[in-house]
Parts: structure tokens; C-alpha cells; sequence
């Protein structure tokens, strides 16, 4: 069955031509992992599930996925998640990728000014 296609705005203030897609066959995975190597033509990223609390280099973590696009895709999805994870940011504050500076942060609940004590 196709999905319904709307068009998006573009960062140029552009609309974005969309393509009619059809999802039947579109099986779904998690990720928490993911490597990334090029050739001069492609971009290949391999995901995988990474199920260790902390870093151990005796174990392997086993990757399921390969996805291969050209460059012009690369940075059409870059630009994509640029835009998805900025307005995540935006509504729900910045996103820590330091895990030890993270774990050392306790998260503030939605709606309170960072630097507020709970329940003021």
C-alpha cells in the first residue's frame, strides 16, 4: 500500500519534491551502534546492537544491518537529520553525547528551567 506523500519545506524556504513510497515489505530494527566507511564513490554504514554496559573489547558487537548510498544521498539524509534532531533539541533541550558527562547530569523534567529544584 503507498504512503501518502506531502511536500516539506527546505531549508532554502524551498518545497522538496516528494517521491511516493510503499512500505508492505519494510521490516524494522534498533540500532544503537554504527560504523562508517567510504570509498571514493559510496558511503557504507553498518548498524548493529551494542549490548554492553561497559566497553569491552574481548566481545564483539554483532552487526545486522549495511546500508551503501552515493554521496549526494549521504548528504540529502545528513541534511535530514540535521533538521529532525535540531527540533528535537529545540523542544526538549540538547542532546549529550559525552555518556560520562550524561550519566554525571541528572535529567531535569519537561517543562522546568534548568537550574530549578523539583517541586519549585
Amino acid at each position: 500500500m503507498p504512503d501518502e506523500t506531502t511536500p516539506q519545506a527546505t531549508p532554502g524556504g524551498a518545497q522538496q519534491v516528494q517521491f511516493p513510497t510503499d512500505s508492505v515489505s519494510i521490516s524494522t530494527v534498533y540500532t544503537n551502534f554504527c560504523r562508517v566507511s567510504v570509498t571514493p564513490e559510496e558511503l557504507v554504514l553498518d548498524f548493529g546492537l551494542n549490548t554492553q554496559m561497559a566497553p569491552n573489547p574481548a566481545e564483539p558487537i554483532r552487526l545486522s544491518h549495511r546500508v551503501v548510498m552515493n554521496f549526494y544521498t549521504a548528504k540529502r539524509l545528513l541534511n535530514a537529520l540535521m533538521g529532525v534532531v535540531g527540533q528535537h533539541e529545540n523542544t526538549y533541550g540538547s542532546l549529550e553525547l559525552d555518556f560520562q558527562r550524561r550519566a554525571r547530569v541528572a535529567p531535569r523534567p519537561p517543562g522546568t528551567a534548568p537550574g530549578a529544584r523539583p517541586g519549585t
